[in-house]
């Protein structure tokens, strides 16, 4: 059972191991398991990188994400330069169909919009616009139409989760409905609540992914 004090010292030191990440752009707080991030930092991919880290850590419930992405002046990039910096990335993604993706800049932000087969399609899309110069955040409009045309089954999403390691399926309860599939129930991590989403999305047929995982810890209050 972790106290606020010990689960921010935690979160700090996943992201200072993170080489990535400057631990001193960021700053920390915790409550009951919320885990809030501040902070300047000086690309898209670090802010994204400290949300990951802290995700990864045990007892963390929920966060409130508040960085900031502020350029230097000599990295900054037109709307132009960007949207034809996203589309020579997506290019050079097999993994990303051709023509698939419409990308829209704004003000440094990107938005994705269409339709992809495949959620893992929709993954390398949004992370082969994460590292470009000049991106200060993404929006994700992609929706998911299954190439294959065929019944979802609860229990082939059941056994999909029970043969992860990763993830205590014991409070895991799948519901499906037509071409979606809802989570509910809790787990032990945030990042077993990630995993089973993203392997919920592996079925074939899915359009829909409904995660409502809860992060069942407990906590002393400092």
């Amino acid at each position: 059972m972790k106290t606020n004090s010990e689960l921010q010292l935690d979160v700090q030191n996943a992201i200072l191991w993170e080489p990535l990440l400057n631990a001193a752009e960021i700053g920390v707080t915790a409550k009951d398991g919320v885990i809030s991030l501040t902070g300047v930092v000086d690309s898209y991919a670090k802010k994204k990188e400290a949300e990951a880290a802290a995700k990864r850590v045990k007892g963390v419930k929920a966060i409130v994400e508040n960085i900031e992405v502020h350029f230097p002046h000599s990295w900054q990039k037109s709307d132009f330069d960007i949207a034809n910096a996203v589309l020579h990335a997506f290019k050079s993604n097999w993994t990303i169909p051709a023509d698939k993706v419409a990308v829209k800049v704004e003000n440094g932000w990107v938005t994705l919009e269409g339709e992809l087969h495949w959620n893992y399609q929709r993954e390398a899309a949004k992370n082969a616009v994460r590292f470009l110069t000049g991106v200060v955040g993404v929006v994700d409009l992609i929706k998911i139409k299954a190439e294959i045309k065929q019944a979802l089954e609860k229990k082939d999403v059941e056994d999909a989760l029970e043969r992860s390691w990763s993830i205590d399926t014991t409070n895991v309860h799948v519901a499906v409905s037509g071409t979606t599939v809802a989570l509910s129930g809790s787990v032990n991590s945030w990042f077993q609540k990630e995993e089973a989403e993203r392997i919920a999305w592996n079925t074939p047929g899915i359009f829909h992914v409904y995660n409502e995982l809860t992060v069942d810890r407990e906590y002393a209050l400092n």
